[in-house]
């Protein structure tokens, strides 16, 4: 047997398929479809029905699911999968003190997202009690082709990574403004890394208007993003770029230097 058969077989042996099934079963849950049958579960998930109901049953069985009436849905126990995260990676309560300063300058929400395949993912947020449409929190996924910190992460990553998240992501239009164009986006792309920034004007809600730039980790490598939002009809572009932006940018810059710090306790 040639090393690389070797090497295979162990990468094979090494992958529990069964887990890959459990994950996908949670994430068929949704705000769209907060409970589930086992045959809607297997439906949108691709995975064969008695799989399903084995799941969902260890689920239920381990308290992380709850069934009535044939339905099952996740309970509260679940949210402690995603703490999981939050508590290993609790650099992101570095950032808390630089971006509620932040707020506090500008009276406007600011948040922290990373990238995972086709959406971001809010780690870290301090918000201002305004009303809006989308309900943001920590855990939210939006769609990143049409968010200000998804337009940032995308924009630095490497060729072969972008040719791969074109090749999975739906380009959806969620208003008229939404850029669902590969050559577009790759142009946006390319003004973010010569600019350090970007505006996104209502591509994802009408009258939301948000600005985002990079986070770096000690090596220099984008690993997050940070916004500003408001509400177009309040706050006006010129007044974003002229008075958010350098605040911003200061932002991110104490806490990408804080984190190289973190990272150096770490050695």
């Amino acid at each position: 047997m040639s090393i690389e058969k070797t090497k295979n077989s162990t990468k094979s042996a090494d992958f529990v398929q069964s887990l890959k099934r459990g994950l996908a079963v949670i994430q068929a849950f949704s705000e769209e479809h907060p409970s589930l049958t086992i045959s809607e579960a297997a439906k949108i998930t691709g995975i064969s029905r008695p799989a399903v109901r084995r799941i969902l049953l260890t689920l239920k069985e381990l308290g992380y699911a709850e069934c009535a009436n044939d339905r099952f849905s996740l309970t509260v126990r679940t949210l402690s999968l995603g703490y999981a995260y939050l508590s290993s990676k609790n650099i992101w309560h570095i950032a808390q003190p630089h971006m509620k300063h932040f707020v506090d300058k500008t009276g406007e929400s600011s948040s922290i997202s990373v990238l995972d395949e086709t959406e971001v993912v809010y780690v870290a947020r301090v918000a201002t009690k305004r009303i809006m449409t989308i309900a943001i929190d920590v855990g939210t996924r939006l769609p990143a082709h049409a968010t200000s910190m998804g337009q940032v992460l995308l924009a630095h990553l490497s060729e072969a990574e972008l040719e791969e998240y074109f090749k999975r992501a739906t380009l959806e239009s969620f208003t008229n403004n939404t850029i669902t164009d590969k050559s577009q986006l790759l142009n946006v792309f390319e003004q973010i890394r010569e600019n350090g920034w970007i505006m996104v004007e209502q591509q994802l809600e009408e009258g939301l208007r948000s600005i985002a730039v990079p986070i770096r980790n000690s090596n220099g490598k984008v690993i997050a993003a940070i916004n500003c939002s408001a509400h177009a009809g309040r706050i006006s572009s010129s007044v974003i770029q002229e008075q958010f932006l350098p605040l911003l940018l200061k932002t991110a810059e104490k806490i990408s230097k804080d984190l190289a710090t973190y990272d150096s306790s770490l050695l």
